[in-house]
């Protein structure tokens, strides 16, 4: 599977270690960087891309992986969920097909934090679980929403 990583300053060491982590489980991971203090701007970057189809998941960290969330959920196609604790982890997809994981760097250890990715890293949604319906509804909503320039 083809991962891209970025994230804020906050959280370069914690990058580093999962993308080393990801590569050793058979992942290609493209690294977008960590030095622009203003999140929101490799956000968006990531969940663009992956929202294009340039990779199939994305890693967002930060210091705590909210203002990633927020930020990443922003982009139409970009479904980020904030992963605190392994339920989080396997539901983030098998409930909600998410398609970027967001970490917090000052929150959450380096060890939990590999189990967590490796967690959603191996999950797959089923489209016709029970949750399917509830996943429809809000992709359903995001292919009417639009956005002008000034958006990007």
């Amino acid at each position: 599977m083809k991962i891209i990583f970025g994230c804020d300053p906050n959280a370069k060491q914690l990058k580093k270690d999962l993308m080393t982590c990801a590569e050793e489980w058979g992942h290609e991971v493209i690294d977008y960087g960590s030095d622009d203090p203003i999140y929101a701007n490799t956000a968006i970057k990531v969940a663009t891309d992956v929202a294009a189809g340039m990779a199939e998941r994305g890693v967002l960290l930060c210091g705590t992986g909210i203002g990633m969330s927020i930020a990443a959920n922003k982009v139409k196609g970009a479904y980020a969920a904030l992963l605190s604790d392994g339920y989080s982890a396997e539901r983030a997809i098998l409930s909600n097909d998410s398609n970027i994981a967001c970490i917090g760097a000052l929150t959450i250890g380096s060890k939990l934090a590999q189990l967590l990715l490796k967690t959603w890293l191996s999950q797959t949604f089923d489209p016709e679980s029970r949750s399917r319906d509830k996943v429809a509804r809000y992709k359903t909503y995001d292919m009417y929403r639009t956005c002008s320039e000034e958006c990007v």
